[in-house]
């Protein structure tokens, strides 16, 4: 897969790998497009860098990113989100990434990943406002994370040490 325009992947100061710009983005502009495979929930892959989306009949599918996107780490105050349709027209998923305000050369590209409270993470990404795990902002999916962050919380720091 060739690399994407604007970007490379770099050791990552939030998690693992991550994708930097290597030209500015200003805000609203197309940061880069995704490519993937898709699936449906009930087939078997690894999911790990998969996007949930609305496939071409409004389906539920899975978009399991296959180049430099699949680095790009969640933030809770990202500073690109994702967006995604059905291209009829080649009959196939499209997903691409807009900046949400002006990223300069070097900034590592962040999305919000929103994980549904059953399957939240963690979060690393340092922002001022992050939300100590990787799950949704939605109020009410917060509320069902409560009673089980504390020991989320406390694992982590136990594999931590």
């Amino acid at each position: 897969m060739p690399p994407l325009s604007g970007l490379r992947v770099v050791l990552s100061k939030i998690h693992g790998y991550g994708g930097v710009t290597t030209r500015p983005f200003k805000a609203g502009e197309i940061v880069c497009y995704g490519d993937g495979v898709l699936y449906t929930p009930d087939q078997e892959f690894d999911d790990t860098y998969c996007l949930i989306m609305d496939g071409k009949h409004g389906e539920t599918v899975l978009f399991d990113l296959a180049d430099q996107t699949r680095w790009f780490n969640h933030a809770c105050d990202p500073n690109t989100e994702v967006c995604s349709a059905w291209d009829h027209e080649h009959d196939q998923m499209t997903a691409w990434w807009i900046a949400l305000r002006d990223i300069p050369v070097g900034e590592e590209i962040t999305y919000d990943y929103g994980f549904a409270a059953e399957v939240a993470e963690p979060c690393y990404c340092g922002t001022p406002s992050c939300r100590g795990v990787i799950v949704d902002d939605d109020p009410a999916v917060q509320a069902q994370l409560a009673p089980h962050l504390a020991a989320m919380l406390k694992r982590t720091a136990r594999a931590a040490s």
